[in-house]
């Protein structure tokens, strides 16, 4: 329908501008996402791994990649019009596929995944858009499935939410998800969707 309507308003954008009338585009405008705490398992610099880039599932030099199910999260990040947040640095954490954050203050007896990197961060490109590869998260002791994530422009952190994964049957008992509108949670909901042959999740972001 839209494609089928597209010449008859470019016709009409067309005669409008001959007559010498205005034709002004609806201003795009968007709530802000929902902010989160962040937690009590946000790794420190000195906790990180070495390696600290987009993909959390494959460590530089280690042959092994990390346990749990991978999928691509993606999105771009914007201003309240619409209009793309170019080099915002963008932080993401999350618990293994085990349950487990890598920070010292985790005292779960469990071992953390050694192949997984835990934390890791992306900068938006001229378009806004951000790109992880990791896994999708686990249930944790008292939360439903859960990724952290950071905004920072510059040095000034611009915003601090969670995503989590629609539908879950965990999010309903969730203390910090239950909290939420309607809207505000399906704002920071991760739907999964396969893309050739690679499963993925978009979730833009409004600061």
């Amino acid at each position: 329908m839209t494609h089928g309507n597209y010449p008859r308003r470019s016709l009409l954008t067309w005669a409008l501008g001959v007559m010498g009338l205005a034709v002004t585009k609806p201003a795009l405008a968007s709530e802000p996402t929902p902010s989160a705490t962040e937690g009590p398992f946000y790794p420190t610099p000195a906790m990180r791994r070495a390696d600290v880039d987009n993909d959390l599932v494959k460590i530089i030099g280690s042959v092994q990649e990390a346990g749990g199910e991978v999928f691509l999260l993606k999105g771009r990040v914007l201003d309240r019009d619409g209009v793309p947040m170019v080099g915002q640095r963008i932080e993401i954490w999350q618990c293994d596929m085990n349950g487990r954050y890598l920070h010292t203050g985790d005292r779960q007896t469990i071992a953390f995944d050694p192949a997984f990197q835990g934390f890791g961060h992306d900068i938006t490109g001229q378009d806004g858009s951000y790109e992880f590869r990791t896994i999708k998260p686990v249930t944790y002791p008292g939360r439903t499935p859960h990724i952290h994530v950071k905004v920072f422009d510059g040095d000034r952190e611009v915003l601090t939410t969670q995503f989590y994964i629609y539908g879950h049957p965990a999010n309903a008992r969730d203390r910090i998800f239950g909290r939420m509108s309607e809207s505000d949670a399906r704002a920071v909901s991760m739907v999964f969707t396969v893309v050739e042959g690679v499963e993925q999740a978009i979730v833009d972001i409004v600061v």
